[in-house]
């Protein structure tokens, strides 16, 4: 039985999933409602700003949860979306809140709202918690449930918990605070976000879920593992070996290729090991904390990812490289905290090779830079909008560009799917550009003309809906 009241809960199978929260009807006099999700650790809270999934921050760094859009049906039900997936969530998260706020009234306004996860793959519904009309009055913000650790698995709780001072409210009790940022924020990318899935059931005793219910939206997933091929042995370097983006392998980075400042990495001796199969490379010239390159090869085909470990000896999350494709090439970043040397664990079948160099071997987009594959670029200049052009074929395939500050912190510019083209705006100022992909791409910075400069130092409120 998926219907299940307050205070009930369920086992989940740890699948990926779509979360609907459904009001049942939309337009005037019913309040606007906005989904939200919370990312908590085993003390109930935040870890920091980024665990809180809602409209002006639309997807996690991790890309464990997102936002998709909203689908209305035609019996007048408004579903909003989220998605996650359980497999990506970091393990220092134990729970993941699932909240809604109300604009233009309160949940005692919203008629017949229930939330439902469905399975992403075959559209299965897992779990339908329906609100009773009796606990949604003037609250406007809402705890539908949560999912939550149990046992090495999942479960899901129907919490049905209101809140009269809104999001910000609800997310206090979670530990979420707003600081002050120091640096202007980025300009958000104009292209539109996939379309949402279509509307759920209602629930039971609606009919069936349509089977194509969950045929849109779907994000990139690597393709499923194949037996490897057996790989050849990995050639010996040239004298200078020079990755596909220019940058050197080997040897000493005796001057800085672009203008970062230092204090984004300390400069050593390029490191470069080979090994086959699990592993774990510890980096002996890297100790001081900041930022390390990490160029990765392996031949043939299976999944390789390599991550950072801590003095805990726990991964560091997001990955460092992570991918499935056929005789793989790609640089990554790794944000070292300086708690010994830098240690990663390589997960993988066949031989490869790692190659950890400073940022200052890192190509400077000054002028048009182009690659194929995963890169990290630097950038440290006056505001430029960013011509991004990728190109591939597969219904799999997938951009994604990301800015890292000097602080460590990410933000997403830019994520396309198949062949595609867009221009986002970079606010002066120095940072990483990480590129995640699998396909030929293109970056071309273009001069800011005086009708769309940014105010500098204008930061709108967190909470202000940015449109």
């Amino acid at each position: 039985m998926t219907q299940i009241i307050k205070g009930g809960n369920l086992p989940m199978r740890g699948e990926p999933m779509r979360v609907a929260v459904v009001r049942g009807a939309a337009g005037p006099g019913v309040p606007e409602i906005d989904p939200a999700a919370l990312l908590l650790d085993d003390s109930g809270k935040v870890r920091g700003r980024s665990d809180l999934i809602f409209y002006n921050q639309r997807s996690h760094a991790t890309s464990a949860v997102a936002l998709l859009g909203n689908a209305r049906g035609e019996d007048g039900r408004m579903a909003d979306w989220l998605e996650i997936d359980p497999g990506r969530i970091e393990p220092e998260v134990e729970r993941i809140v699932i909240a809604a706020s109300a604009e233009g009234g309160a949940f005692g306004d919203v008629p017949g709202l229930y939330v439902e996860a469905v399975s992403t793959a075959t559209g299965e519904r897992l779990v339908v918690y329906s609100v009773d009309d009796d606990d949604a009055t003037t609250e406007t913000a809402y705890v539908l449930g949560e999912f939550y650790r149990r046992d090495g698995g999942w479960k899901f709780r129907a919490v049905g918990q209101g809140y009269d001072s809104g999001l910000p409210g609800l997310a206090a009790d979670y530990g979420f605070t707003v600081e002050v940022e120091e640096e202007e924020p980025e300009a958000e990318s104009a292209t539109a976000p996939p379309p949402a899935p279509a509307l759920p059931e209602a629930p039971p005793p609606a009919p069936p879920l349509p089977a194509t219910v969950m045929a849109t939206a779907a994000a990139p997933v690597p393709p499923g593992p194949a037996a490897p091929a057996t790989p050849a042995a990995v050639p010996a370097p040239a004298e200078k070996p020079v990755s596909k983006t220019g940058a050197p392998l080997l040897g000493t980075i005796t001057t800085r290729l672009n203008s970062l400042p230092t204090d984004f990495g300390p400069d050593f001796p390029v490191f470069s090991q080979e090994g086959k199969g699990e592993d774990i490379v510890r980096v002996d010239v890297v100790t001081a904390a900041g930022f390390a390159v990490v160029d990765v090869v392996r031949l043939g085909e299976s999944l390789i990812e390599v991550a950072a470990l801590n003095h805990r000896n726990k991964e560091m999350s997001p990955s460092v490289i992570r991918s499935w494709t056929e005789d793989f090439s790609g640089r990554g970043i790794v944000d070292h905290d300086g708690n010994g040397p830098l240690r990663l664990r390589v997960k993988a079948r066949g031989e490869w090779k790692i190659t950890v160099s400073p940022v200052s071997v890192l190509r400077d987009v000054s002028e048009r830079v182009e690659g194929i594959g995963p890169d990290v670029l630097a950038y440290a200049g006056p505001a430029v909008d960013l011509a991004i052009r990728h190109r591939n074929r597969r219904d799999d395939a997938w951009f994604e560009l990301e800015a890292i500050r000097r602080s460590g912190s990410r933000r997403r510019l830019y994520s396309g799917y198949k062949s595609g083209r867009s221009t986002v705006a970079l606010t002066r100022g120095a940072r990483l550009l990480v590129i995640q992909c699998d396909c030929p791409w293109s970056i071309t910075p273009r001069e800011v003309t005086p009708h769309h400069n940014r105010t500098e130092g204008e930061i709108p409120p967190f909470w202000k809906r940015l449109r």
